[in-house]
């Protein structure tokens, strides 16, 4: 019976994450109506996880005369077959832009540059297409960019503050891909990856406007002590890499619509839950912080809501961070949350919960993230697994892969970052 019970729940948790990505799939929130050109030309530009299943909604609504072109990262092509062949598809490198992102880059420029009055440049966005489209200012290399962009990655940054620097450090981001794109107008969709839902951050803005500047970008990396190379640094001092202003032609007048978030799988995931006759607690959408302090936080609060007793969902969202100190383990932020949390509640016998990163990959591991029940560290105990030691280990991928609780959904072909569920169930009378 108990058995039983521990599977229907965690199953539930399954359902849940389901629902919430499908309410933030490319087929769910791409508007039915796309604009058109004024007795123009209209091409796409797309980039990001979300992008080839974007053009290929967006393809079917907009009709053969428009071109363009999709960077997108490996194995994150659309679903049902492959683009039209108008659209050139280029799979280039992520976390870590690599050369075929130079390449994406000044296939966008080309596009971009190709654009005159009376022509539209349709701008598809999420979360990804900072490291797949990359194109470093003067003085700059490829390696330069790698490097920078490794320490961002470890250093416990908000994806703010990480696309921040790479705004300033791009000869297309930070608005700049849509000022080359002028006199064209400029239509930008957005599924966004960021907390608080800033478009201009999400894939660090090509075609929108950007109000960061180059002495925020010197404060990040100091405040996070990381030194870069000695053309970083030159780079982040040359008033001529500040972002353009949003009056700039190109940017003044294009439109910009976010048309999913994290808000949107919350609210789809507690509509379902309601509809269950779960009573829901809803976090936020924008949570941000270290991944082990967040679970922490969670589980004392899912301790004290199991004392009163009751049926509970708590959501909450938005992206946590890790500080890497250790290169060996396998994971991600959502695995290294659910870990410290599992050690919080301490085999806690009526809680059970998930945490997974929407766009179906946990930092280094091949899985979403995973899925726990009250017996989860009594059942690592069995198999000699040390789970505070993973955690030190910031090898949460290895520990939860290990007890056959990972989630592995393959790419979503979406992007609004992390789902986390927390199951209560504990009779009233108890």
């Amino acid at each position: 019976m108990k058995a039983d019970a521990d599977r229907n729940h965690q199953e539930f948790l399954r359902s849940l994450f389901s629902c919430a990505v499908d309410s933030v799939s490319a087929r769910s929130v791409m508007p039915l109506i796309l604009p058109r050109p004024k007795g123009g030309r209209t091409a796409i530009i797309a980039f990001g996880k979300a992008a080839a299943e974007m053009v290929s909604v967006a393809a079917t609504r907009l009709g053969d005369h428009v071109t363009g072109l999709v960077v997108t990262r490996a194995a994150h092509g659309p679903i049902n077959g492959p683009l039209p062949s108008r659209f050139e598809l280029l799979e280039a490198g992520h976390p870590i832009p690599d050369e075929l992102s130079l390449l994406a880059a000044d296939k966008a420029v080309s596009i971009a540059k190709e654009l005159g009055k009376g022509d539209l440049l349709i701008a598809l966005v999420s979360g990804g297409g900072s490291s797949l489209m990359s194109s470093p200012v003067f003085g700059v290399s490829l390696a330069d960019k790698q490097a920078i962009t490794r320490e961002l990655l470890r250093s416990g940054a908000s994806i703010a503050e990480i696309n921040c620097i790479r705004s300033h450090l791009s000869r297309i981001k930070g608005g700049r891909l849509a000022t080359i794109a002028a006199p064209a107008q400029v239509v930008t969709y957005v599924v966004s990856d960021i907390p608080g839902d800033n478009p201009s951050v999400v894939a660090s803005g090509p075609t929108i406007a950007n109000h960061s500047s180059l002495a925020r970008a010197r404060w990040i990396l100091h405040r996070y002590d990381l030194v870069a190379s000695p053309t970083v640094m030159a780079a982040l001092r040359d008033p001529e890499n500040e972002v353009p202003p949003a009056d700039t032609p190109g940017l003044l007048g294009s439109k910009v619509h976010v048309i999913a978030r994290n808000l949107t799988a919350l609210r789809a995931a507690r509509q379902k839950a309601e509809a269950e006759g779960w009573k829901v607690i809803e976090l936020g959408s924008d949570l941000e912080g270290d991944a082990i302090e967040l679970g922490e936080n969670h589980g004392l609060l899912a301790k004290r809501l199991a004392g009163q007793g009751g049926r509970f969902v708590i959501l909450s969202g938005g992206e946590a961070t890790v500080r890497i100190k250790d290169e060996a383990g396998e994971g991600g932020r959502n695995m290294t949350y659910l870990l410290s949390l599992a050690l919080t509640l301490d085999g806690h016998e009526d809680v059970w919960a998930l945490a997974c990163d929407t766009d179906g990959l946990d930092g280094t591991s091949p899985a979403a993230g995973a899925v726990i029940g009250p017996d989860v560290l009594k059942r690592a105990q069995s198999m000699n697994l040390d789970a505070r030691g993973s955690l030190a280990r910031y090898d949460s991928g290895g520990f939860f892969k290990a007890l056959a609780a990972q989630m592995v959904t393959g790419p979503t072909r979406t992007n609004v970052n992390d789902f986390r569920a927390i199951l209560i169930d504990r009779p009233t009378s108890a």
